[in-house]
Parts: structure tokens; sequence; C-alpha cells
């Protein structure tokens, strides 16, 4: 047990203290999945679970309020694992390190898991909570979704009897949302032809790092900058004037964070003429982002010549590419102020044997503008001699403004803390869009406390407000029971 169990609301901050201790990367949700289930069982409460590993969890209604209608509050279980080069953390293995840093809970050079398991701490504390009145309950926790959303694409509605839901995983405190973004990846496999290193030359090795990073859908507006993106833009402008063969290219980590850092490893004859335009190029592009980017560094050192780079087409070909395919907004929306409409995330450059993947994550509120960016994606991909898989994509999550529940939020909200609060659309994918998909009619809403920087390791959570949305949570739970 850490500090954080000591935190208030205690039986919020007790579960998630476990939490940081249970592996749960995406795709690995086995313990924590288990961990629920014992609960469920520990307090005699009835569960089942999907044919695609998603866990249903049900709460009968306080005395007297037996006969309300059933609420659903869910969360996903698992978490983006992100960690700093210079940091020894097993994900498979190693407990989360939380550290406190002034108001603010956060980790030792990894993510923290807030992003969702503050949520998921929270649908545990109501599953065991003895002391509020609500309605019967129905406490779903989905898989993977931070890897396109596959639990709840997967889900069985047929589990579910309530039509109202409270999902759990949105960051922002204050801000009641009622709508998000649809998204989809593309997956781009370059062939990569060899041949022997030139005689005479030398090897360096090249890392861009000290980016922030950030969430591929609510930190893409930030305008941080794309370590894969930099390096390859800083290595096209070398070509032209100093030539090089790539002998490997990696960077990024998930489809849904904005790439930190990006390593290369080039052979050349003319290696102090090459070091010597890279530092200008990337001194320019590192002034240009200074405001965003303050830390950005470069890191270029000698390395043992490989026996093979690869060849001159190879390398011209995926520098050229990866400089021409997009990143970052693509437009903001007409309909609601300061919201981004359509973007895309260049997310991942990965060696696979004698291929190079390179993975793409869009997103659109418009279905026709995410399937015209897709086309862009693979028009410049076929281009270049690619072959270009698309994802299949997940739904956006059409705003109601009628919807009972968000009334019902809305009033508890100004009853509560004495303030309005604003009612939002997301640009990332919530599973709303699939839950409401498979069940018609369903009511949905979508609360959280104010979470900075997720998918990143400066990701933190506000602590007081934690506290502030489990009230909002639970006074919304007793006014549903009451029927009004």
């Amino acid at each position: 047990m850490t500090f954080v169990a000591t935190l208030a609301p205690e039986s919020l901050w007790l579960h998630f203290d476990q939490i940081l201790t249970i592996p749960r990367g995406s795709k690995n949700e086995a313990k924590i999945r288990q961990h629920v289930i014992d609960i469920a069982e520990r307090t005699g409460l009835s569960h089942e679970m999907d044919a695609t590993g998603n866990v249903l969890v049900r709460k009968p209604g306080t005395p007297g309020r037996e006969d309300a209608a059933t609420t659903i509050l869910q969360a996903h279980l698992d978490m983006v694992n992100e960690k700093n080069s210079d940091v020894e953390h097993d994900f498979e293995e190693d407990p989360i390190e939380p550290q406190r840093d002034g108001d603010y809970l956060t980790a030792n050079g990894t993510t923290l898991g807030s992003d969702n398991g503050i949520g998921v701490a929270a649908a545990l504390a109501v599953m065991e909570a003895t002391d509020m009145a609500h309605g019967p309950l129905e406490l779903l926790f989905t898989i993977d979704e931070e890897t396109g959303l596959t639990g709840a694409a997967g889900l069985s509605g047929e589990m579910l009897r309530g039509r109202q839901l409270i999902n759990m995983d949105s960051e922002e405190e204050g801000a009641l949302y009622v709508g998000c973004a649809g998204g989809a990846d593309s997956s781009l496999t370059v062939p990569l032809a060899t041949t022997e290193t030139p005689t005479g030359a030398r090897a360096l090795n090249i890392r861009l790092h000290g980016l922030k990073g950030g969430h591929s859908g609510v930190d893409i507006h930030l305008q941080r900058g794309n370590a894969i993106k930099l390096l390859l833009r800083a290595l096209n402008a070398v070509a032209l004037r100093s030539p090089f063969q790539l002998a490997r290219l990696e960077g990024g980590s998930a489809h849904n964070a904005i790439p930190r850092e990006a390593f290369a490893q080039v052979v050349t004859q003319h290696a102090d003429e090459f070091a010597d335009a890279l530092r200008a190029e990337l001194a320019e592009i590192a002034d240009e982002f200074r405001p965003a980017e303050p830390n950005m560094k470069l890191e270029l050192t000698d390395s043992e010549t490989p026996p093979t780079a690869w060849d001159q087409n190879t390398t011209n070909t995926v520098t050229r590419l990866i400089t021409g395919l997009p990143h970052g907004v693509m437009s903001m929306s007409y309909d609601i102020p300061d919201l981004v409409e359509t973007s895309t995330n260049l997310a991942t450059v990965i060696p696979q044997g004698r291929d190079l993947v390179i993975g793409m994550s869009s997103r659109s509120s418009v279905d026709s503008a995410l399937v015209a960016l897709r086309q862009r994606i693979r028009a410049t991909g076929e281009l270049a001699g690619a072959t270009v898989v698309e994802g299949n994509a997940y739904p956006g999550w059409k705003p109601n403004l009628d919807s009972h529940l968000l009334e019902v939020v809305k009033r508890i909200h100004v009853r509560e803390f004495g303030v309005e609060p604003q009612i939002k659309a997301i640009h990332a994918g919530l599973e709303c869009g699939l839950i409401g998909e498979k069940v018609s009619g369903m009511d949905m809403i979508s609360i959280g406390p104010q979470i900075e920087f997720p998918h990143s390791p400066d990701e933190r959570v506000k602590i007081d407000s934690v506290g502030r949305f489990y009230k909002l949570l639970t006074a919304t739970l007793e006014e549903l029971a009451a029927g009004t």
C-alpha cells in the first residue's frame, strides 16, 4: 500500500492504489479482469463475461429503489504503456510507482494509468458501497480500448438491460461530454532492399528525444512535435546536400500517442559533413518548435558499422514518404467552437524483418472527412510503393442535447458545485459510439476528473478533482434512483 490509499475519497483511492500494482496494458487485461471478478464475488454480486472478454457486474438497487431504471457505469480496464527511454520499467511485472507533485498525482517516468484507472476505481468503489442510495446498476468493464476500442466493438449488446449509461473515461473536470470522434488506423508496409555498406563509410546513431508526446486526440491541437516527422524532415533536407543511407529507423510506441522519440542509424562516406548538416537542420526545427517543445534534444554518436544498409532508392523512398505523410490537425469543426474535426497521427515506424511498417491513426467527427483522409494516406503510400492496409473504422457518437441524463447531471452539477458545466464533444474515441451503435436508444454521457497529458510519462491527475468527480457520480446515481 502506498500513500495513494490515504487520499480522499479513500473508498476510490484505495482501489486505484491496488490497480497500480496490476499489469494491464492493452491485450494484457487478464489479471485486472480477475481482480474485478474477485471483488464482485467477495461482495456477492452476479457477473458475466462475454466472448470478447468484457465483464459485466450487476448490483441490485438499494431498498426502496429496486424498481428504478437501471443505470450502466462503464470504464475500460487497459492502459497505455509508455515510459521514458532512460527509465527501467517492465510493464508486464512492475507496479506503477506513484509520485505526488503538488496538487497532482503522477508516476515515476511512466504513464500513470489514471486513464482509465480512476474510472475503474470509481466503479469498484460503487460496487462495494453500502452507504449510498441507487437503483439497479450494471457495471461494465471493457478491454482493449486503447488499441482501437476492440473490446467495445466485440461487446455483446444483449448483456445490457439498462438504457442510460455513464461513461467515466473523459478527462476534463467541469465538462460533460455528449459526443466524440470516430476513427480508424492505416498501416503502410515498405519493403526494404539492402546493399553492402560502402567501403570507408562510417555509421552514426541518431536519437531525437525530449518531446512531450501526448494523446493523439485530445492533445493534437497543441501542435507538439512528432519526433518521427521532425527527424525525417531533417534527414530529407540533409539528403539534398550530403548523401547517406539508412540502416535502421524506429519511433513511436502506440497508435494513440504522439511520438516522443525517434531513432535512426545511417551510413555515410561524409560523416562530418552529414553530422554538421543534421545538427543545423534540427537546430532550426528546435527553434521553430521551442514554445511547444523546449526540451527537444538531438543525440548523434558513432556506432559500429553494419555490414549492410538500405539501398539508396529505399532510403529515398522512406525519407520522402514519411516527410509527405500528413500529421496533425486537418480541419476544425464548423459547428462547435475550438473542436478539432479531423486529424491524423503518424504514430509508429517499426522494422519488421525485411519491411518497415508505418502506423497512422486518423480521427474525425465527420464520416466523409475520415474517408477522404484515409484515401489521402493510401494514395501517398501507394505512390511510394507501400502496401496499405486499413483497419476497421469505429463510429463517432452524435450529441443528443435533449438527453434526459444530460439534464439530470447538469442540474446536479449546479446544485453541488454552484456552476454550470460545459457541454462538449471530444476529438478522441469514446466507447459510447460503439455501445450506442449496438444498443439502440441508449442515453449516454461521459464524465471524469482532471487528467492531463494522458498516454505519455507526463500523465497526471488533479487529486482534488477526483473527489468532485466521485461526488457528481454518486449524487447522480441517487437522483436517478429517485426517478427525477
